[in-house]
């Protein structure tokens, strides 16, 4: 079974990835088609050469392997944004979760990072294109916002598990500190804050400025995320 978990940047997806890593059946793979997506568009990451270098670059090739691993579960942490010119074929017969984030959230984090990110930085636009895409062809899917698991991670954990039909396994709520050996190679970079958990952290609401709240890319999203929200589990 292969569990694709749809997420924009700044968000709880490398946590939800070393829950899943907690799992004996298990594989966990880190956003193998992040080359591609910075192939495809000429963006300048932080360790963009590296990713060049150490990752495949050709996104069916990425998809057919993923096809081909030898696991009870694959999980499979995707960056909405990175899908960018591939085949979405490849979800229908999966099991897809939509991560969610706050849009003024995100951007508040994300920039941080990267100057002045885009819609299509934020990953939302893309969320609600995949949410169609999935809605249109009958696919499975569901919607989680990071809030609602960070305020009850066992209760959100044990929804996801059911909606994707497997058991619910106590270990996927703590792991050791430090990383793990599935992170990619970017993980310098961005993956800080999860390499010093030990879980999920816990919820606390976010002071967000009046002027990220009055960014057009902020507003613009809300109008994806508000649809989404209503549609997520709780």
């Amino acid at each position: 079974m292969q569990i694709n978990l749809l997420s924009g940047p700044r968000n709880i997806s490398t946590a939800m990835m070393y829950s899943f890593a907690q799992r004996k059946d298990t594989i966990v793979v880190d956003e193998p088609l992040y080359a591609h997506y910075l192939k495809i568009t000429g963006l300048h990451h932080p360790g963009r050469e590296e990713v060049m270098a150490t990752q495949e670059q050709d996104a069916e090739l990425v998809i057919r392997n993923l096809q081909q691993q030898n696991a009870e579960i694959v999980f499979v942490k995707h960056m909405t944004h990175h899908l960018v010119q591939t085949d979405w074929n490849f979800l229908l017969n999966a099991k897809n979760i939509i991560l969610l984030r706050h849009p003024a959230k995100v951007f508040q984090s994300y920039h941080k990072v990267i100057a002045h990110p885009s819609i299509d930085d934020l990953g939302i636009k893309q969320s609600f294109a995949l949410y169609h895409y999935l809605s249109v062809h009958n696919a499975h899917f569901i919607i989680v916002d990071s809030d609602d698991v960070l305020k009850n991670p066992e209760i959100l954990l044990r929804k996801i598990c059911s909606s994707c039909e497997i058991p619910f396994d106590n270990n996927m709520l703590e792991w050791k500190s430090g990383p793990i050996k599935e992170d990619g190679i970017w993980a310098k970079y961005w993956y800080e804050n999860v390499h010093q958990s030990t879980g999920f952290s816990p919820y606390t609401p976010t002071l967000i400025s009046t002027e990220i709240e009055n960014e057009p890319t902020v507003i613009e999203s809300m109008k994806y995320y508000n649809i989404l929200l209503q549609h997520a589990i709780k």
